[in-house]
């Protein structure tokens, strides 16, 4: 029957626009659970990207048409959700992303060797659906290089800085043997005759030989031919389009130089915070030093100590599941709700580990039956402090990403659609959120998991880096920063170590705006706790605080403020 009420007509535009998401994005669906799609890649073609724009336009219309007024409270916010997310796909379409497809942070050759290892092969069927999609990769990798091809004519294209390292992990998918290669294992366990597994073998190597064409168009025609400037306004529609990368990332109206004051502010507040803790820490120094000169020698004693790091790949590993394992039973405490689904640590892959940042998180599915993973970068041990394993477990694992996205999608009582929406404020705000909780995981007055001062001075350092963010990614890509400028900037201002910061600026060069929401999303989440506690007094419950902010899935800093708002005054 056709939809008929307002409500009726909601849910089903809803329904509708999952179902188009999964369809588009086929690997997403199946790392999710859906795998009506799994014989199927993306299709990267013009004609596909203006083909989806068209039919969003189209939902977009019909959803503005609903009678928002007459819809039943519960679904307004859905609603409007939904006319964002279809107007920020059409914002998005102006920009033709789809010609800037491949950097050191992402791209087909990361995407597609790490997807085996995110999914469930139980049935023949399913290793079928793969070997089909592994047929299907030379095709999507060809059309990947149009793309660009059609970039470098318009003169849009990442700057020449992020893609020496691509063309080196799309060359690592081009070498080995096929039936060793992370594509082809979910077929090692099939017998040597087997003719699905010869199938496989050869799609593999196909695939691998597409890798390696990938990796020779990069280094011999893209790379020389792309853009020297590193900012993102020295695109042809620069201004406009970073414009909308900050507003995209950060769901927030503000401007690069209001972004760039927020961030030394917050500098200046959080070197405050770590003077404090130096004092505490019971580090000799030099005798005589004051202000930056004492912060730069207590850092240099940090990196320089041999117990900052670990000795194996091994011990980092279980340092971090130590660090995890301790933060697990005081979760009940702080949360009302909990996920079902599990976690894990484990090392990132060899290919990855050299260009990527210090670790991340992989999403996992109950209906895969595959759980999150924090995956954590064990390449060159003598650049991962020990002092920023707590700050980073709370991030990557709980109560970071993986309590909030494991919740959102365990949600049952909003549409499923609604299981589907990330924002990078949000997201990320929240999980840089959830690294100060570990203040609270304790005895009242312990400083919790941060009662070693050098701990405490990790949880700085990383809080710091958020909001060097917001000074650098700014600087860089509106304010004529050189990346050598931006370097200096967070190592002289933070603990971290020259291998982060050299593969967090060139972060911040190839994704541009990304790296602001952290911060933005943090401080918001703060305000919100902080008038909730001042309205509230004796009546502030934190664990019903923090399930009114994960309650509804990731939604926009202004939504989230309004649905806290709404909270606080039914109490």
């Amino acid at each position: 029957m056709p939809a008929t009420t307002p409500d009726d007509r909601l849910l089903a535009l809803l329904e509708e626009d999952h179902d188009a998401l999964m369809a588009r994005y086929p690997t997403w669906a199946s790392v999710r659970g859906d795998r009506r799609f799994d014989d199927r890649l993306t299709d990267p073609s013009p004609e596909a990207e203006a083909a989806w724009l068209a039919a969003c336009a189209a939902r977009l219309e019909a959803a503005r048409a609903v009678d928002l007024e007459a819809l039943a409270p519960a679904n307004r916010v859905s609603a409007e959700l939904l006319l964002h997310e279809l107007e920020r796909r059409l914002a998005a379409g102006r920009f033709r992303e789809w010609l800037t497809p491949l950097t050191q942070v992402n791209g087909p050759q990361q995407s597609l060797p790490q997807l085996p290892e995110r999914l469930s092969f139980t049935t023949r069927a399913d290793r079928e659906a793969w070997a089909a999609r592994l047929e299907a990769i030379p095709g999507h990798l060809a059309q990947v290089v149009a793309n660009m091809r059609r970039g470098l004519e318009d003169g849009v294209t990442p700057p020449r800085l992020v893609l020496a390292r691509a063309a080196e992990q799309c060359r690592a998918q081009a070498t080995g043997a096929s039936e060793d290669h992370a594509l082809f294992a979910p077929f090692r366990g099939l017998g040597a005759d087997d003719a699905l597994r010869a199938r496989a073998a050869r799609a593999t190597a196909a695939a691998m030989e597409a890798f390696g064409r990938l990796a020779a168009f990069v280094d011999d025609e893209y790379v020389p031919a792309c853009r020297e400037a590193l900012a993102a306004t020295s695109r042809p529609d620069g201004e406009d389009y970073y414009a909308y990368c900050l507003q995209e990332h950060s769901t927030l109206p503000l401007a690069a130089e209001e972004i760039h004051a927020i961030g030394l502010r917050e500098v200046a507040r959080i070197k405050a915070e770590m003077h404090e803790v130096i004092g505490r820490a019971g580090v000799e120094l030099p005798p005589g030093l004051e202000g930056d000169a004492r912060l730069r020698a207590f850092v240099e004693r940090l990196r320089a100590d041999p117990r900052s790091y670990c000795r194996t790949a091994d011990e980092l590993l279980a340092r971090y599941r130590d660090v995890a394992k301790r933060v697990d039973p005081e979760l009940p405490r702080l949360f009302g709700r909990l996920p079902r689904n599990t976690y894990g640590v484990r090392a990132m892959p060899d290919f990855i580990a050299p260009s990527a940042p210090t670790a991340y998180y992989y999403s996992g599915s109950l209906d895969n039956g595959t759980p999150g993973w924090f995956v954590a970068n064990t390449h060159r041990l003598d650049q991962r402090p020990t002092y920023e394993m707590v700050p980073l477990t709370l991030h990557e694992a709980v109560p970071g990403h993986h309590l909030q996205i494991a919740l959102a999608q365990e949600m049952t009582d909003l549409p499923r659609w609604r299981t589907l929406l990330g924002y990078t404020a949000y997201v990320e705000g929240w999980a840089l959120y959830a690294e100060r909780l570990g203040l609270e995981m304790g005895p009242p007055g312990s400083r919790g998991l941060y009662a070693d001062p050098i701990d405490d001075f990790g949880r700085l350092s990383y809080e710091m880096w958020r909001a060097l963010r917001l000074v650098v990614d700014t600087g860089l890509h509106a304010l004529g920063w050189t990346r050598q400028r931006a370097v200096d900037y967070m190592l002289a201002n933070s603990a971290l170590t020259p291998e982060n910061v050299e593969r967090e600026v060139d972060r911040y060069v190839a994704w541009p705006g990304q790296a602001v929401a952290y911060k933005l999303g943090e401080l918001t989440i703060r305000d919100l706790r902080r008038r909730a506690e001042e309205r509230l007094g004796d009546r502030f419950d934190l664990r019903a605080f923090h399930d009114v902010v994960l309650g509804e899935g990731a939604v926009p800093l202004g939504v989230l403020e309004r649905m806290v708002e709404r909270w606080i005054d039914g109490q």
